[in-house]
């Protein structure tokens, strides 16, 4: 299924729609997005904590830092933005807080 009918997009797209679980809700993205990608899309600009509470997204973009990491899958410490999105991924937010 494409989000645009073949030869109705003005750039020629034809995207294929993906949906991932974040902490429960169903997320919407595009194949080939990040899961940083889908997630930013979707408005969410912090996704966990530190030890302190500061919220943390994407810091780099690249993979160098760990700002973004989430569980995928029941795998946890994922780089958001170095893991392309597929179709039905579980993504769970993390915390390094104290008392969680």
């Amino acid at each position: 299924m494409n989000l645009f009918a073949r030869g109705s997009d003005p750039v020629g797209r034809t995207d294929s729609p993906i949906r991932i679980t974040v902490d429960g809700e169903a997320v919407p993205g595009i194949a080939g997005q990040t899961v940083a990608g889908v997630l930013l899309a979707s408005g969410r600009l912090s996704w966990r904590t530190t030890r302190s509470g500061a919220p943390r997204g994407v810091f780099c973009g690249i993979g160098s830092c760990f700002d973004c990491v989430v569980t995928v899958n029941g795998v946890p410490d994922v780089r958001a933005c170095r893991r392309r999105a597929v179709d039905g991924d579980e993504v769970r937010t993390q915390t390094r807080q104290e008392d969680a």
